[in-house]
C-alpha cells in the first residue's frame, strides 16, 4: 500500500505558475512509477506527466509539453509537478498516482494508488 497526499493547488491567473507536490508514505517509494493526472468537470481523467522510478525517463501529454515538468525526490518520498505558462484549459483537479512497475503508463487504469486530488483553477 502507498498513501499519496497532494498539495499546492490554488487559483492563479493565466500565464502564471504553480508547483504541485505529492507526499508518499508506505511502501518503498523508489519502486513506483509516479504520474500526474487531471480531471476537469464533465471530462475523463487524463494523463499529464509521468516519471520512471529513477527519473531517468519522463513522459508528458502533448498539451503540457514545454510548460510542465515532473520531478521526484526518492530520498524524501516526494513527486512534484511544476506548471508554468498556465492556461484556462489547465483548470482541473490534479491527482498524483503510483504504479508498481518499471514502465510508465498514460492510462489511469494503469495506476494502483491515488491521492485525493488538489484543485487548480486558472483564471483567464
Amino acid at each position: 500500500q502507498v498513501q499519496l497526499v497532494e498539495s499546492g493547488g490554488g487559483l492563479v491567473q493565466a500565464g502564471g505558475s504553480l508547483r504541485l507536490a505529492c507526499a508518499a508514505s508506505g511502501r518503498t517509494f523508489s519502486n513506483y512509477v509516479m504520474g500526474w493526472f487531471r480531471q476537469a468537470p464533465g471530462k475523463e481523467r487524463e494523463f499529464v506527466a509521468a516519471s520512471s522510478r529513477g527519473s531517468s525517463s519522463l513522459d508528458y501529454a502533448d498539451s503540457v509539453k514545454g510548460r510542465f515538468a515532473i520531478s521526484r525526490d526518492n530520498a524524501k518520498n516526494m513527486v512534484y509537478l511544476q506548471m508554468n505558462s498556465l492556461k484556462h484549459e489547465d483548470t482541473a483537479v490534479y491527482y498524483c498516482a503510483a504504479r508498481p512497475s518499471f514502465s510508465y503508463s498514460q492510462t489511469y487504469r494503469g495506476y494502483n494508488y491515488w491521492g485525493q486530488g488538489t484543485q487548480v483553477t486558472v483564471s483567464s
